[in-house]
């Protein structure tokens, strides 16, 4: 992010903010990083991101959709160049249509708003918030490397 000029903000739910402290881990982060924004609530995700009511009741909280509105209300709020948003359910528990496991992620940026799906399955809590904090940070990497590809 540092050689692409970019500066950053996440939006985190069901990792609760571990995204974020994984890059201000880093010395001399606040070169690139915003700050966070953990929404763990629907209510909190309308009042500090913008995600819309339409959109929860019609999706759901863990949905890509969701993920898309966590993102880019979060780059809007923040000044950021790049944001990156995550929304799941790390378990226990889920359902049969929303199973253990599965996390949304999308990226807010230069290029556009990406969003997708993982299914890490019912491998426990800490790791499924252990995945979703590595799959995040691979997004941000992608997307500060078609900025700046020679980095």
């Amino acid at each position: 992010m540092r050689a692409a000029g970019l500066r950053l903000v996440t939006a985190e739910s069901c990792t609760g903010g571990m995204v974020c402290a994984a890059l201000t881990a880093v010395p001399g982060s606040s070169d690139v990083v915003e700050g966070g924004i953990v929404t763990y609530s629907n209510a909190m995700k309308r009042s500090h991101l913008g995600v819309s009511e339409t959109s929860l009741a019609t999706h759901g909280a863990v949905s890509e959709a969701v993920a898309e509105e966590m993102a880019e209300g979060a780059r809007a709020r923040s000044g950021a160049d790049v944001a990156v948003s995550i929304t799941g359910i790390a378990g226990p528990g889920g359902s049969e249509h929303k199973p253990e496991g599965r996390v949304c992620f999308a990226i807010a940026g230069p290029a556009g708003t990406h969003s997708g799906t993982q299914e890490f399955g019912a491998i426990g809590r800490a790791e499924v918030r252990q995945a979703s904090v590595a799959h995040a940070l691979s997004l941000l990497l992608d997307a500060a490397q078609k900025v700046a590809p020679d980095r």
